[in-house]
Protein backbone atom coordinates (compact mmCIF):
# COMPACT_ATOMS: atom_id res chain seq x y z
CA UNK A 1 0.00 0.00 0.00
CA UNK A 2 1.40 3.21 -1.02
CA UNK A 3 1.49 6.41 1.66
CA UNK A 4 -0.04 9.24 0.95
CA UNK A 5 1.71 12.29 -0.15
CA UNK A 6 0.85 14.88 2.99
CA UNK A 7 3.91 14.79 5.36
CA UNK A 8 2.99 15.11 9.02
CA UNK A 9 1.41 18.48 10.28
CA UNK A 10 4.13 20.23 11.74
CA UNK A 11 1.81 22.09 14.03
CA UNK A 12 -1.39 21.75 15.69
CA UNK A 13 -4.90 23.02 14.49
CA UNK A 14 -8.57 23.55 16.23
CA UNK A 15 -11.03 20.83 16.02
CA UNK A 16 -13.08 24.10 14.85
CA UNK A 17 -10.67 24.78 12.00
CA UNK A 18 -10.50 20.90 10.97
CA UNK A 19 -14.25 21.01 10.09
CA UNK A 20 -14.67 24.10 8.69
CA UNK A 21 -11.85 23.27 5.95
CA UNK A 22 -10.86 19.59 5.01
CA UNK A 23 -8.06 20.79 2.77
CA UNK A 24 -6.23 22.78 5.38
CA UNK A 25 -3.50 25.50 4.09
CA UNK A 26 0.34 25.27 5.06
CA UNK A 27 3.00 27.14 5.07
CA UNK A 28 2.59 29.58 2.61
CA UNK A 29 -0.82 28.73 1.92
CA UNK A 30 0.81 25.07 0.52
CA UNK A 31 1.48 21.92 2.17
CA UNK A 32 5.07 21.28 3.04
CA UNK A 33 6.74 19.88 0.12
CA UNK A 34 4.23 20.74 -2.07
CA UNK A 35 5.31 23.53 -4.39
CA UNK A 36 3.45 25.82 -6.55
CA UNK A 37 4.10 25.20 -9.29
CA UNK A 38 2.63 21.76 -8.51
CA UNK A 39 -0.56 22.50 -6.99
CA UNK A 40 -1.29 25.08 -9.63
CA UNK A 41 -0.78 21.78 -12.28
CA UNK A 42 -2.89 19.76 -10.23
CA UNK A 43 -5.81 21.99 -10.57
CA UNK A 44 -6.32 21.88 -14.21
CA UNK A 45 -6.20 19.20 -17.35
CA UNK A 46 -8.89 16.89 -16.03
CA UNK A 47 -12.07 15.58 -18.20
CA UNK A 48 -15.40 16.50 -17.16
CA UNK A 49 -16.62 12.85 -15.88
CA UNK A 50 -20.17 14.13 -15.43
CA UNK A 51 -22.56 10.94 -16.23
CA UNK A 52 -25.75 11.86 -17.20
CA UNK A 53 -29.31 9.90 -17.70
CA UNK A 54 -28.48 7.08 -15.55
CA UNK A 55 -31.39 4.97 -14.38
CA UNK A 56 -32.30 4.49 -10.96
CA UNK A 57 -31.16 1.60 -9.34
CA UNK A 58 -32.95 -1.63 -9.49
CA UNK A 59 -34.45 -1.35 -5.51
CA UNK A 60 -35.26 2.31 -6.22
CA UNK A 61 -38.87 1.70 -6.19
CA UNK A 62 -38.85 -0.40 -3.27
CA UNK A 63 -36.85 1.78 -0.71
CA UNK A 64 -39.40 4.72 -1.92
CA UNK A 65 -42.17 2.02 -0.57
CA UNK A 66 -40.19 1.34 2.80
CA UNK A 67 -40.13 4.67 3.18
CA UNK A 68 -43.19 5.78 2.88
CA UNK A 69 -44.49 3.29 5.81
CA UNK A 70 -41.47 4.69 7.73
CA UNK A 71 -43.23 8.27 6.90
CA UNK A 72 -46.80 6.71 8.29
CA UNK A 73 -45.50 5.42 11.23
CA UNK A 74 -43.81 8.28 12.88
CA UNK A 75 -45.69 11.59 11.36
CA UNK A 76 -44.68 15.42 12.26
CA UNK A 77 -41.60 13.99 13.22
CA UNK A 78 -37.82 13.79 11.77
CA UNK A 79 -36.12 10.64 10.81
CA UNK A 80 -32.49 10.31 10.88
CA UNK A 81 -30.86 7.25 9.73
CA UNK A 82 -26.88 7.30 9.16
CA UNK A 83 -24.80 4.55 6.78
CA UNK A 84 -21.84 5.04 9.41
CA UNK A 85 -18.17 5.80 9.37
CA UNK A 86 -15.26 4.04 8.41
CA UNK A 87 -13.26 2.10 11.33
CA UNK A 88 -9.60 2.11 11.61
CA UNK A 89 -8.67 -1.34 11.57
CA UNK A 90 -4.62 -0.18 12.52
CA UNK A 91 -2.96 2.57 12.49
CA UNK A 92 -3.75 4.28 9.22
CA UNK A 93 -5.90 1.83 7.47
CA UNK A 94 -9.44 0.69 8.08
CA UNK A 95 -12.18 -1.77 7.36
CA UNK A 96 -13.99 -2.40 4.61
CA UNK A 97 -17.15 0.06 4.92
CA UNK A 98 -20.45 -1.70 5.36
CA UNK A 99 -23.10 0.87 5.18
CA UNK A 100 -25.43 0.32 8.22
CA UNK A 101 -28.70 -2.37 7.34
CA UNK A 102 -31.32 0.74 8.35
CA UNK A 103 -29.63 3.27 5.87
CA UNK A 104 -29.18 0.36 2.89
CA UNK A 105 -32.51 -0.86 3.31
CA UNK A 106 -34.71 2.66 3.02
CA UNK A 107 -32.03 4.27 0.35
CA UNK A 108 -30.05 1.29 -1.35
CA UNK A 109 -26.87 3.40 -1.12
CA UNK A 110 -23.77 2.36 0.73
CA UNK A 111 -21.34 5.01 0.57
CA UNK A 112 -19.50 5.82 3.83
CA UNK A 113 -20.47 8.89 5.79
CA UNK A 114 -23.77 9.06 4.13
CA UNK A 115 -27.48 10.36 6.12
CA UNK A 116 -30.86 9.70 5.61
CA UNK A 117 -33.18 12.64 6.96
CA UNK A 118 -37.16 12.32 6.31
CA UNK A 119 -38.18 15.80 7.41
CA UNK A 120 -41.97 16.18 8.32
CA UNK A 121 -44.29 18.42 5.82
CA UNK A 122 -46.96 18.81 7.78
CA UNK A 123 -48.61 16.76 10.41
CA UNK A 124 -48.19 13.50 8.01
CA UNK A 125 -45.87 13.02 5.28
CA UNK A 126 -41.83 13.67 4.98
CA UNK A 127 -39.18 15.13 2.40
CA UNK A 128 -36.55 12.57 1.92
CA UNK A 129 -32.82 14.35 1.66
CA UNK A 130 -29.88 12.02 1.02
CA UNK A 131 -26.61 13.43 2.60
CA UNK A 132 -23.72 12.33 1.02
CA UNK A 133 -20.07 13.20 0.13
CA UNK A 134 -19.77 15.62 -3.30
CA UNK A 135 -16.94 14.83 -5.89
CA UNK A 136 -13.62 15.62 -4.53
CA UNK A 137 -12.92 19.69 -4.90
CA UNK A 138 -9.78 20.12 -7.26
CA UNK A 139 -9.43 23.66 -6.52
CA UNK A 140 -8.34 23.54 -3.40
CA UNK A 141 -6.31 20.56 -3.68
CA UNK A 142 -9.29 18.03 -1.47
CA UNK A 143 -8.84 14.99 -4.43
CA UNK A 144 -5.34 14.83 -4.38
CA UNK A 145 -4.31 15.93 -0.82
CA UNK A 146 -6.97 14.34 1.01
CA UNK A 147 -6.24 10.42 2.30
CA UNK A 148 -9.89 10.67 1.24
CA UNK A 149 -9.68 11.81 -2.02
CA UNK A 150 -10.66 10.48 -5.04
CA UNK A 151 -6.88 10.17 -6.42
CA UNK A 152 -6.63 7.81 -3.57
CA UNK A 153 -9.74 5.78 -3.19
CA UNK A 154 -11.50 6.26 -6.89
CA UNK A 155 -14.12 8.16 -8.01
CA UNK A 156 -17.80 8.56 -5.84
CA UNK A 157 -20.75 9.53 -7.53
CA UNK A 158 -21.82 13.48 -7.44
CA UNK A 159 -24.87 14.75 -5.91
CA UNK A 160 -26.88 14.90 -9.17
CA UNK A 161 -25.95 11.84 -9.92
CA UNK A 162 -26.86 9.52 -6.93
CA UNK A 163 -30.35 12.03 -7.06
CA UNK A 164 -31.16 10.13 -10.30
CA UNK A 165 -29.77 6.31 -9.18
CA UNK A 166 -31.22 6.76 -5.70
CA UNK A 167 -34.28 8.94 -6.57
CA UNK A 168 -33.57 11.17 -3.46
CA UNK A 169 -33.15 14.54 -3.08
CA UNK A 170 -29.33 15.15 -2.69
CA UNK A 171 -27.10 17.54 -0.04
CA UNK A 172 -23.87 18.01 1.02
CA UNK A 173 -23.32 15.53 3.80
CA UNK A 174 -20.38 18.29 5.46
CA UNK A 175 -24.16 20.85 5.96
CA UNK A 176 -25.70 18.02 7.97
CA UNK A 177 -24.55 18.47 11.50
CA UNK A 178 -25.48 22.53 11.26
CA UNK A 179 -29.12 21.84 9.45
CA UNK A 180 -29.71 19.18 12.46
CA UNK A 181 -28.36 22.02 14.75
CA UNK A 182 -31.36 24.35 13.77
CA UNK A 183 -34.06 21.64 13.62
CA UNK A 184 -36.90 22.22 15.69
CA UNK A 185 -39.66 19.69 16.80
CA UNK A 186 -39.73 15.76 17.94
CA UNK A 187 -36.53 13.99 16.65
CA UNK A 188 -35.49 10.34 16.00
CA UNK A 189 -32.28 9.25 15.19
CA UNK A 190 -30.80 5.61 14.42
CA UNK A 191 -27.76 5.39 16.84
CA UNK A 192 -24.71 3.73 17.19
CA UNK A 193 -23.65 4.64 13.49
CA UNK A 194 -22.34 7.91 13.13
CA UNK A 195 -20.87 9.79 16.40
CA UNK A 196 -21.10 12.78 14.40
CA UNK A 197 -24.72 12.83 13.94
CA UNK A 198 -25.43 11.61 17.73
CA UNK A 199 -23.56 14.91 18.85
CA UNK A 200 -25.31 16.99 16.65
CA UNK A 201 -29.06 15.92 18.08
CA UNK A 202 -27.89 15.58 21.68
CA UNK A 203 -30.48 17.98 22.88
CA UNK A 204 -33.00 17.02 20.65
CA UNK A 205 -33.62 12.75 21.06
CA UNK A 206 -34.28 10.84 23.36
CA UNK A 207 -33.20 6.66 24.10
CA UNK A 208 -36.60 5.76 24.07
CA UNK A 209 -37.78 7.59 20.88
CA UNK A 210 -34.52 6.36 19.39
CA UNK A 211 -34.95 3.18 20.17
CA UNK A 212 -38.77 3.03 18.86
CA UNK A 213 -37.40 3.77 15.64
CA UNK A 214 -34.67 1.36 15.62
CA UNK A 215 -37.17 -1.02 16.28
CA UNK A 216 -40.24 -0.40 13.56
CA UNK A 217 -36.95 -0.29 11.05
CA UNK A 218 -36.38 -4.08 12.35
CA UNK A 219 -40.18 -5.43 12.47
CA UNK A 220 -40.31 -4.19 8.78
CA UNK A 221 -37.58 -6.49 7.69
CA UNK A 222 -39.47 -9.50 8.66
CA UNK A 223 -41.56 -9.38 5.80
CA UNK A 224 -39.57 -9.44 2.34
CA UNK A 225 -40.47 -7.85 -0.82
CA UNK A 226 -40.18 -9.03 -4.23
CA UNK A 227 -36.68 -7.20 -4.37
CA UNK A 228 -35.27 -8.92 -1.17
CA UNK A 229 -36.81 -12.48 -1.87
CA UNK A 230 -34.87 -12.24 -5.21
CA UNK A 231 -31.63 -11.43 -3.41
CA UNK A 232 -31.62 -13.84 -1.44
CA UNK A 233 -32.08 -16.66 -3.66
CA UNK A 234 -29.13 -15.09 -5.96
CA UNK A 235 -26.92 -15.58 -2.92
CA UNK A 236 -28.27 -18.91 -1.63
CA UNK A 237 -27.22 -20.27 -5.39
CA UNK A 238 -23.95 -18.26 -5.14
CA UNK A 239 -23.60 -19.92 -1.94
CA UNK A 240 -24.10 -23.10 -3.40
CA UNK A 241 -21.30 -22.94 -5.94
CA UNK A 242 -19.33 -21.97 -3.04
CA UNK A 243 -20.21 -25.38 -1.48
CA UNK A 244 -19.11 -27.00 -4.39
CA UNK A 245 -15.73 -25.14 -4.95
CA UNK A 246 -14.70 -26.23 -1.27
CA UNK A 247 -15.50 -29.43 -2.31
CA UNK A 248 -13.10 -29.86 -5.25
CA UNK A 249 -10.28 -28.52 -3.50
CA UNK A 250 -10.58 -30.56 -0.10
CA UNK A 251 -7.26 -32.58 -1.11
CA UNK A 252 -5.97 -29.22 -1.24
CA UNK A 253 -7.43 -27.81 2.32
CA UNK A 254 -5.34 -31.72 3.33
CA UNK A 255 -2.83 -30.35 2.65
CA UNK A 256 -2.39 -26.88 4.48
CA UNK A 257 -5.60 -26.50 7.21
CA UNK A 258 -9.34 -24.67 7.50
CA UNK A 259 -7.71 -21.57 5.84
CA UNK A 260 -7.98 -23.67 2.59
CA UNK A 261 -11.36 -23.51 2.62
CA UNK A 262 -12.13 -20.22 4.01
CA UNK A 263 -10.13 -18.89 1.40
CA UNK A 264 -11.96 -20.54 -1.53
CA UNK A 265 -15.49 -19.99 -0.36
CA UNK A 266 -13.91 -16.60 0.02
CA UNK A 267 -13.01 -16.08 -3.89
CA UNK A 268 -16.66 -17.41 -4.54
CA UNK A 269 -18.45 -14.39 -2.42
CA UNK A 270 -16.01 -11.45 -3.92
CA UNK A 271 -16.39 -12.92 -7.18
CA UNK A 272 -20.23 -13.33 -7.06
CA UNK A 273 -21.11 -11.08 -4.35
CA UNK A 274 -20.02 -7.68 -2.03
CA UNK A 275 -18.47 -10.37 0.70
CA UNK A 276 -19.05 -13.46 2.70
CA UNK A 277 -22.36 -11.86 5.36
CA UNK A 278 -20.48 -13.28 8.46
CA UNK A 279 -17.52 -15.01 9.03
CA UNK A 280 -17.01 -18.82 7.58
CA UNK A 281 -17.68 -21.12 10.15
CA UNK A 282 -14.72 -24.08 8.52
CA UNK A 283 -14.68 -26.86 11.46
CA UNK A 284 -13.25 -29.79 10.43
CA UNK A 285 -12.64 -32.69 13.09
CA UNK A 286 -13.97 -31.80 16.54
CA UNK A 287 -13.70 -28.27 15.52
CA UNK A 288 -17.39 -28.90 14.40
CA UNK A 289 -18.49 -28.94 18.07
CA UNK A 290 -17.67 -24.88 18.83
CA UNK A 291 -20.45 -23.55 17.48
CA UNK A 292 -18.28 -20.47 16.42
CA UNK A 293 -15.61 -21.81 15.38
CA UNK A 294 -13.95 -19.04 13.17
CA UNK A 295 -10.18 -19.31 13.92
CA UNK A 296 -10.40 -22.11 11.10
CA UNK A 297 -6.65 -22.50 11.69
CA UNK A 298 -6.85 -26.70 12.24
CA UNK A 299 -5.62 -29.86 10.32
CA UNK A 300 -8.40 -31.22 7.65
CA UNK A 301 -8.40 -34.94 8.06
CA UNK A 302 -9.89 -37.76 5.75
CA UNK A 303 -11.85 -40.01 8.16
CA UNK A 304 -13.17 -37.38 9.76
CA UNK A 305 -16.46 -34.39 8.84
CA UNK A 306 -16.49 -31.02 7.81
CA UNK A 307 -19.01 -28.17 9.51
CA UNK A 308 -19.23 -25.32 6.62
CA UNK A 309 -21.24 -23.04 7.57
CA UNK A 310 -21.11 -20.12 5.16
CA UNK A 311 -22.82 -17.68 3.15
CA UNK A 312 -22.12 -15.15 0.38
CA UNK A 313 -23.30 -11.24 0.61
CA UNK A 314 -24.63 -10.34 -2.63
CA UNK A 315 -23.55 -6.92 -3.97
CA UNK A 316 -27.13 -5.27 -2.44
CA UNK A 317 -26.27 -6.63 1.21
CA UNK A 318 -28.85 -10.07 1.40
CA UNK A 319 -27.09 -12.97 2.89
CA UNK A 320 -27.44 -16.63 2.87
CA UNK A 321 -26.81 -18.69 5.52
CA UNK A 322 -26.46 -22.25 5.02
CA UNK A 323 -24.69 -25.28 6.43
CA UNK A 324 -23.55 -28.51 5.23
CA UNK A 325 -21.66 -31.11 7.28
CA UNK A 326 -19.19 -32.97 4.93
CA UNK A 327 -17.28 -36.44 5.18
CA UNK A 328 -13.84 -35.35 4.15
CA UNK A 329 -12.97 -38.39 2.42
CA UNK A 330 -16.41 -38.47 0.86
CA UNK A 331 -18.03 -41.12 2.91
CA UNK A 332 -19.79 -40.87 6.09
CA UNK A 333 -18.36 -43.76 8.87
CA UNK A 334 -21.71 -46.21 9.83
CA UNK A 335 -21.37 -43.73 13.46
CA UNK A 336 -21.00 -40.58 11.02
CA UNK A 337 -23.97 -41.81 9.06
CA UNK A 338 -26.41 -42.34 12.32
CA UNK A 339 -25.51 -38.79 13.74
CA UNK A 340 -26.12 -36.96 10.27
CA UNK A 341 -29.38 -39.20 9.72
CA UNK A 342 -30.66 -37.99 13.18
CA UNK A 343 -30.03 -34.35 11.97
CA UNK A 344 -31.69 -34.56 8.72
CA UNK A 345 -34.71 -36.04 10.40
CA UNK A 346 -34.84 -33.21 12.83
CA UNK A 347 -34.54 -30.64 10.10
CA UNK A 348 -37.48 -32.12 8.04
CA UNK A 349 -39.63 -32.18 10.89
CA UNK A 350 -38.64 -28.25 11.06
CA UNK A 351 -38.80 -27.63 7.85
CA UNK A 352 -42.62 -29.24 7.28
CA UNK A 353 -43.67 -26.76 10.64
CA UNK A 354 -42.70 -23.55 8.12
CA UNK A 355 -45.92 -22.34 6.91
CA UNK A 356 -48.37 -19.74 7.18
CA UNK A 357 -50.49 -19.37 10.12
CA UNK A 358 -47.58 -21.26 12.25
CA UNK A 359 -46.27 -19.88 15.31
CA UNK A 360 -42.46 -18.80 15.16
CA UNK A 361 -41.29 -21.30 17.28
CA UNK A 362 -43.04 -24.76 15.71
CA UNK A 363 -39.77 -25.51 14.11
CA UNK A 364 -37.87 -25.45 16.57
CA UNK A 365 -39.57 -27.45 18.78
CA UNK A 366 -40.36 -29.98 16.37
CA UNK A 367 -36.99 -30.19 15.44
CA UNK A 368 -35.59 -30.16 19.28
CA UNK A 369 -38.25 -33.49 19.74
CA UNK A 370 -36.68 -35.27 16.64
CA UNK A 371 -33.33 -35.09 19.12
CA UNK A 372 -34.18 -35.33 21.68
CA UNK A 373 -36.06 -38.89 20.59
CA UNK A 374 -32.82 -40.15 18.77
CA UNK A 375 -30.66 -39.07 21.93
CA UNK A 376 -33.49 -41.39 24.14
CA UNK A 377 -32.62 -44.32 21.72
CA UNK A 378 -29.22 -44.12 21.78
CA UNK A 379 -29.39 -44.16 25.48
CA UNK A 380 -28.16 -40.94 26.14
CA UNK A 381 -30.62 -40.14 28.84
CA UNK A 382 -30.96 -42.95 31.39
CA UNK A 383 -34.74 -44.22 31.52
CA UNK A 384 -36.35 -40.81 31.03
CA UNK A 385 -39.03 -40.60 28.28
CA UNK A 386 -38.86 -37.84 25.60
CA UNK A 387 -41.35 -35.22 26.83
CA UNK A 388 -39.39 -35.50 30.21
CA UNK A 389 -36.18 -34.67 28.69
CA UNK A 390 -38.15 -31.68 26.60
CA UNK A 391 -39.65 -30.92 29.69
CA UNK A 392 -36.56 -30.38 31.63
CA UNK A 393 -34.39 -29.15 28.62
CA UNK A 394 -31.76 -32.03 28.72
CA UNK A 395 -31.21 -32.67 24.93
CA UNK A 396 -29.66 -29.55 24.96
CA UNK A 397 -26.23 -30.36 26.00
CA UNK A 398 -25.84 -31.70 22.70
CA UNK A 399 -28.05 -29.67 20.66
CA UNK A 400 -27.15 -26.26 22.15
CA UNK A 401 -28.42 -23.65 20.10
CA UNK A 402 -31.98 -22.41 18.71
CA UNK A 403 -32.82 -24.14 15.55
CA UNK A 404 -32.93 -20.87 13.49
CA UNK A 405 -33.47 -16.63 13.22
CA UNK A 406 -34.60 -14.40 10.41
CA UNK A 407 -32.71 -14.04 7.36
CA UNK A 408 -32.00 -10.98 5.33
CA UNK A 409 -29.72 -7.84 4.93
CA UNK A 410 -28.15 -9.40 8.19
CA UNK A 411 -27.60 -12.81 8.88
CA UNK A 412 -29.41 -12.49 11.98
CA UNK A 413 -31.89 -10.14 10.67
CA UNK A 414 -34.62 -8.21 12.48
CA UNK A 415 -32.63 -9.15 15.91
CA UNK A 416 -34.49 -5.76 17.65
CA UNK A 417 -37.87 -7.11 16.98
CA UNK A 418 -40.40 -7.04 19.70
CA UNK A 419 -40.49 -10.81 21.16
CA UNK A 420 -44.05 -10.53 20.44
CA UNK A 421 -43.07 -9.82 16.82
CA UNK A 422 -40.61 -11.82 16.22
CA UNK A 423 -40.01 -15.20 18.59
CA UNK A 424 -43.33 -15.46 19.51
CA UNK A 425 -44.92 -14.66 16.46
CA UNK A 426 -47.05 -16.21 13.19
CA UNK A 427 -45.09 -16.99 9.85
CA UNK A 428 -46.80 -15.41 7.52
CA UNK A 429 -45.82 -15.19 3.47
CA UNK A 430 -41.95 -13.28 2.97
CA UNK A 431 -40.72 -14.17 5.72
CA UNK A 432 -37.03 -16.01 4.93
CA UNK A 433 -35.46 -17.87 8.18
CA UNK A 434 -33.07 -20.98 8.84
CA UNK A 435 -33.92 -24.25 10.09
CA UNK A 436 -30.52 -25.55 11.25
CA UNK A 437 -30.53 -28.48 14.01
CA UNK A 438 -27.77 -29.55 14.83
CA UNK A 439 -25.51 -32.16 17.65
CA UNK A 440 -22.81 -32.03 18.96
CA UNK A 441 -20.24 -34.30 20.71
CA UNK A 442 -17.68 -32.17 23.03
CA UNK A 443 -13.87 -34.05 22.73
CA UNK A 444 -13.98 -33.93 26.54
CA UNK A 445 -17.74 -35.45 27.24
CA UNK A 446 -17.47 -38.53 29.35
CA UNK A 447 -21.38 -38.85 29.21
CA UNK A 448 -21.09 -40.17 25.91
CA UNK A 449 -19.32 -43.46 24.68
CA UNK A 450 -15.89 -41.90 23.21
CA UNK A 451 -16.75 -43.21 19.56
CA UNK A 452 -19.31 -40.18 19.58
CA UNK A 453 -16.86 -37.63 21.24
CA UNK A 454 -15.29 -34.85 18.64
CA UNK A 455 -18.48 -35.36 16.76
CA UNK A 456 -20.59 -32.34 15.31
CA UNK A 457 -23.13 -32.55 12.73
CA UNK A 458 -25.20 -29.47 11.80
CA UNK A 459 -27.76 -28.75 8.29
CA UNK A 460 -28.85 -25.33 7.73
CA UNK A 461 -31.15 -24.21 5.10
CA UNK A 462 -32.48 -20.59 4.06
CA UNK A 463 -36.40 -20.97 3.69
CA UNK A 464 -39.17 -18.99 2.23
CA UNK A 465 -42.87 -19.16 3.57
CA UNK A 466 -44.91 -18.59 0.62
CA UNK A 467 -48.39 -18.35 0.68
CA UNK A 468 -48.90 -22.65 0.76
CA UNK A 469 -46.31 -23.80 2.39
CA UNK A 470 -42.35 -22.79 2.16
CA UNK A 471 -39.59 -23.17 -0.34
CA UNK A 472 -36.21 -24.01 0.73
CA UNK A 473 -34.33 -21.39 -1.25
CA UNK A 474 -30.82 -23.51 -1.04
CA UNK A 475 -31.81 -26.92 -1.96
CA UNK A 476 -29.27 -26.80 -4.86
CA UNK A 477 -27.63 -28.39 -2.31
CA UNK A 478 -28.14 -31.87 -1.23
CA UNK A 479 -29.00 -32.52 2.15
CA UNK A 480 -29.69 -36.68 2.42
CA UNK A 481 -26.39 -39.12 3.52
CA UNK A 482 -26.54 -40.57 0.26
CA UNK A 483 -26.76 -37.91 -1.99
CA UNK A 484 -24.53 -35.87 0.12
CA UNK A 485 -21.65 -38.85 -1.17
CA UNK A 486 -23.11 -38.84 -4.26
CA UNK A 487 -22.68 -35.36 -4.75
CA UNK A 488 -19.41 -35.24 -3.31
CA UNK A 489 -18.09 -37.93 -5.87
CA UNK A 490 -19.37 -36.39 -9.08
CA UNK A 491 -17.44 -33.19 -8.09
CA UNK A 492 -13.86 -35.03 -7.58
CA UNK A 493 -14.14 -36.71 -10.24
Amino acid sequence: MSEELIPETPEQETEENEAAEPIKQRKNGLYPGVSEELAENMKSGWADTELHGLEPIAQAEHTATRRAALSARFPGERLVIPAGNLKTRSNDTEYAFRASTEYAYLTGDQTQDGVLVLEPTGDSGHQATIYLLPRSNRENGEFWLDGQGELWVGRRHSLAEAEQLLGIPAKDVREIAAALAEATGPVRNVRGHDASIEAALTDKVTAERDEELRVYLSEARLVKDAFEIAELQKACDATARGFEDVVRSLDKAEATSERFIEGTFFLRARIEGNDIGYGSICAAGPHATTLHWVRNDGAVRAGELLLLDAGVETNELYTADVTRTLPINGTFSPLQRKIYDAVYEAQEAGIAAVKPGAAFRDFHDASQRVLAEKLVAWGLLGDLSVDKVLELGLQRRWTLHGTGHMLGMDVHDCAVARTEAYVNGILEPGVCLTVEPGLYFQADDLTVPEEYRGIGVRIEDDILVTEDGNRNLSDKLPRRADEVEAWMAQLKD
